[in-house]
């Protein structure tokens, strides 16, 4: 079972290297053509500014359809890299910037959860993060529910829990 976790994202990286090198080989083979024509007029600059804004707009309008639409249901569980790369893909970005994104929410969500912080996180409309402080019990006597036998319960320390609660869309996509 582990081996086909590690084939699922493989398969996904290949075929988006697969598909990268053939966006980058069309617009080569459309300005290679375009160079020879303005050649003579010596106006090379010009030509190559049009064919690099016309392969970034389809790389950033691209995922715009992807993400508006319906997203297929996900069969497989995410290990942290490859969340990064589903999230790139997704939303277009660079994986680097998709790793700092995630960072830095890490990094607020862990902020917020401190103790001297508010203490809740939300995601909205995802989830709600809460820590709750439980106070330290004593020692005492009392009946054991299972033997109903009477006994002494041992002292806790005081803890805190952290406490996840899910929101509306996350309640509405699990129905």
């Amino acid at each position: 079972m582990a081996t086909a976790k590690k084939t699922a994202p493989l398969k996904k990286t290949v075929t988006a290297k697969a598909v990268a090198p053939a966006k980058k080989a069309a617009p080569a083979k459309a300005a290679a053509p375009a160079k020879k024509a303005a050649a003579p007029a010596k106006t090379a600059a010009p030509a190559k500014k049009p064919v690099v804004a016309k392969t970034a707009a389809p790389a950033k309008a691209a995922p715009a359809k992807a993400a508006a639409g319906p997203l297929k249901p996900i069969k497989t569980a995410f290990n942290k890299t490859s969340l990064q790369a589903h999230l790139a893909e997704l939303s277009g970005a660079e994986p680097k910037t998709v790793k700092a994104v995630l960072t830095a929410l890490e990094a607020t969500m862990v902020a917020s959860l401190n103790k001297k912080g508010l203490g809740e996180f939300t995601l909205p409309g995802l989830i709600k993060v809460t820590s709750v402080a439980i106070p330290a019990k004593k020692k005492r006597r009392g009946i054991d529910p299972f033997t109903k036998v009477e006994r002494e319960f041992a002292a806790k320390p005081a803890t805190v829990r952290v406490k996840v609660r899910s929101l509306k869309k996350l309640k509405d996509a699990a129905l």
